[in-house]
């Protein structure tokens, strides 16, 4: 009986693996070659001076300031959120782990518009809270702090999400050695885990941090479009859009562009990074 031999791969015709590459770099092309190089075609239109023209209105300033503030306060929290959960999935045995990592996924199986209107029905004017909180002067929805909350939900998982697998595949030896070796929790922690985990916890804000600042779909419904106040890069698009001023809106555009080029860049980076 003859022993079949093991197929490569590659072996398969030239012309196959040529029309495959070719696909794929198709597809890359046409989505997302051609859609960046029409953003930048688009903005510079009107020359340089019409594209800086864009950043003198105080409304563009004031989105992205807004956006900024937004993803500061935002990453921030996600950041200590996903370590903490991380490490009580990875480290410790508990009732309700399973729920917990459920919770952590909820933000990807609902539509960021759901959550959005759920903080609407939540601290809107008609809602349960809604005459408490206007008589003590707090507002939440069509304000900064809503546009903070659905921010947040939509992005908790990222930090999270990149430091479970990496932790559960580098175990507890290391941290349990410590531990025998004297040093505290907070000590093994800093000295132990931290170093081992810093690529990957990068990778998870680097996430957090672009996905903050490019939302549209949650906190365009809690912001309530006030111009100047509560529109954030994505949703400022939109309105420059809507009133068919495409240089102004392409030129904003191109922020969150640069900021998904660079995030694929330190993205490619970081996965080498953890790789070795």
């Amino acid at each position: 009986m003859k022993h079949s031999q093991a197929v490569s791969p590659t072996s398969e015709p030239k012309w196959v693996r040529s029309v495959l590459i070719f696909i794929a770099l198709s597809f890359l092309v046409i989505l997302i070659v051609f859609p960046l190089l029409i953003i930048f075609y688009q903005a510079f239109s009107k020359g340089l001076q019409g594209y800086m023209q864009t950043f003198n209105d105080e409304n563009a300033i004031a989105a992205i300031k807004l956006t900024l503030i937004v993803s500061a306060i935002v990453v921030p929290l996600n950041t200590v959120f996903g370590l903490a959960a991380s490490w009580a999935i990875t480290k410790f045995k508990f009732i309700g782990k399973e729920f917990l990592i459920t919770l952590i996924d909820l933000p990807f199986s609902i539509s960021p518009v759901i959550s959005g209107l759920i903080y609407v029905l939540l601290f809107g004017a008609n809602s349960v809270l809604g005459e408490w909180m206007i008589a003590h002067d707090i507002k939440i929805i069509f304000a900064v702090p809503g546009l903070v909350l659905a921010t947040t939900f939509v992005t908790f998982p990222f930090v999270a999400r990149g430091l479970v697998p990496l932790m559960q595949e580098q175990g507890s030896e290391a941290e349990e050695a410590a531990i025998l070796l004297g040093a505290n929790g907070w000590q093994t922690f800093v000295r132990v885990t931290l170093p081992n985990i810093k690529w990957g916890l990068l990778y998870g804000v680097l996430l957090c941090n672009a996905r903050a600042m490019g939302e549209f779909g949650a906190v365009s419904v809690v912001s309530g479009h006030i111009r100047g106040k509560t529109d954030t890069i994505p949703l400022y698009v939109e309105v420059l859009n809507n009133e068919f001023n495409f240089v102004a809106a392409f030129s904003m555009a191109t922020i969150l562009t640069l900021l998904a080029v660079l995030t694929l860049l330190f993205q490619t980076i970081l996965e080498d990074k953890q790789v070795k």
